[in-house]
């Protein structure tokens, strides 16, 4: 975080975790009491917005990009969301939108969300695609959310989320990985430049 450069990694997240918001409510977000009953790990994010699971199904996306000033949060997380979305279409994942806040959907439903913080001149963003997530999990150890985008219209999460696998059951997960790596590393220079323009 000390060095103000440009970086972007993607990687599988190797275990089952839940992942409160920094404003985030357990008693209203979360189910405790499976989640202490089966040992899995709770963190506190820098960002906001609510609480999600991570598993081993999970793609994470983080990108760090030099932000001097105070202002622009908005308009960086935007122009950030759109650079992932422009390099899934070039590998084969088109359609995506932002919907709500932060989230990135296909056809009304979630494949990934997004939050994003600022620190000491760098602006930090991580999405969660979810490639093949666990459903059940999520409905174990996740209340439905006390807010919610409009989009969403009160669906249960196994019919609010959509994983990539379930799209494109053709599609190899280290290629894809390769792949959307090699894209989001050539446009980062660009992105820095668009985000450091507004």
């Amino acid at each position: 975080r000390t060095e103000l450069v440009s970086r972007v990694r993607i990687y599988e997240w190797p275990v089952v975790a839940v992942v409160i918001g920094r404003g985030g409510k357990q008693h209203l977000e979360l189910k405790t009491d499976n989640i202490a009953g089966d040992g899995i790990t709770l963190y506190k994010r820098p960002g906001g917005g609510c609480s999600v699971v991570l598993d081993p199904g999970n793609l994470i996306i983080s990108v760090t990009l030099p932000l001097p000033g105070l202002g622009g949060i908005k308009s960086a997380f935007s122009a950030v969301s759109q650079y992932l979305i422009d390099s899934l279409s070039r590998c084969g994942v088109e359609d995506v939108q932002q919907s709500g806040v932060s989230d990135l959907t296909i056809a009304g439903r979630k494949i990934g969300g997004s939050c994003v913080y600022r620190t000491k001149g760098l602006l930090y963003y991580s999405t969660t695609l979810l490639w093949e997530h666990n459903a059940a999990l999520v409905d174990r150890y996740l209340q439905h959310p006390p807010r919610e985008p409009d989009y969403r219209n009160g669906r249960e999460h196994k019919k609010f989320m959509l994983s990539l696998n379930e799209l494109h059951p053709k599609l190899d997960l280290e290629s894809f990985k390769e792949l959307l790596d090699n894209e989001l590393k050539s446009d980062l220079p660009d992105l820095e430049k668009t985000v450091n323009s507004i």
